[in-house]
């Protein structure tokens, strides 16, 4: 089977569930998604209900387009949607993709919510999808996310100075960060630990 037969599956465990977007996920990823600290990093700012329109929308049509799956994140402990992830820039022929377009609302943030659904995609690429490298980018700035990629386990390859335009103008440097097959043993044994001793050395 292809990636595009596999990718968009429904995955769990006990704390949260990435679902393929949906129309019906509209209100609910509205509902978190209106707030300008998660956009402060990304290329996109969503400020008000006509930005949220056009994200929710372009979501969708990358979603069913296979440019891109798009999951939605619930929050096992609430029932609410928290978020959403991707899997983008899809190589399959080099068994390669991103897991990127990470966000979480306000509430969500700091509760490892980041860390078992980054888990959760990173297994179905390597263990369903046969993936040979997983890889992330994020805003030089970033220092959260920085963070947070460390923290999976995920080793800083380098960065691409002047990578792209961010809204308001600013050329942002990109920082790279991968797993690799050969690495994923370990570092998906360190992910199940949780996420306060997940930290594998990179």
């Amino acid at each position: 089977m292809s990636w595009s037969e596999k990718i968009a599956a429904t995955l769990e465990n006990e704390y949260v569930r990435l679902t393929p977007i949906a129309e019906a996920d509209r209100e609910g990823v509205r509902a978190v998604a209106l707030d300008p600290e998660i956009w402060r990093y990304f290329t996109v700012v969503v400020g008000d209900d006509a930005d949220f329109e056009a994200f929710f929308d372009s979501n969708l049509a990358e979603h069913a387009a296979g440019r891109r799956a798009v999951f939605v994140i619930t929050d096992k402990a609430s029932g609410r949607i928290a978020g959403s992830m991707s899997l983008l820039s899809l190589a399959e022929k080099d068994r390669r993709l991103e897991i990127g377009a990470s966000w979480l609302g306000h509430d969500f943030r700091g509760k490892g919510i980041n860390h078992w659904a980054k888990q959760l995609l990173l297994t179905h690429a390597f263990e369903t999808l046969a993936a040979e490298r997983v890889e992330f980018k994020t805003d030089v700035l970033n220092q959260q996310a920085r963070k947070g990629l460390r923290n999976i386990g995920a080793t800083e390859e380098g960065t691409l100075r002047s990578f792209n335009y961010m809204p308001g103008g600013r050329r942002r440097d990109a920082v790279f960060y991968s797993v690799l097959r050969a690495e994923w043993q370990a570092v998906s044994a360190a992910l199940a630990a949780g996420p306060k001793k997940a930290a594998v050395s990179a």
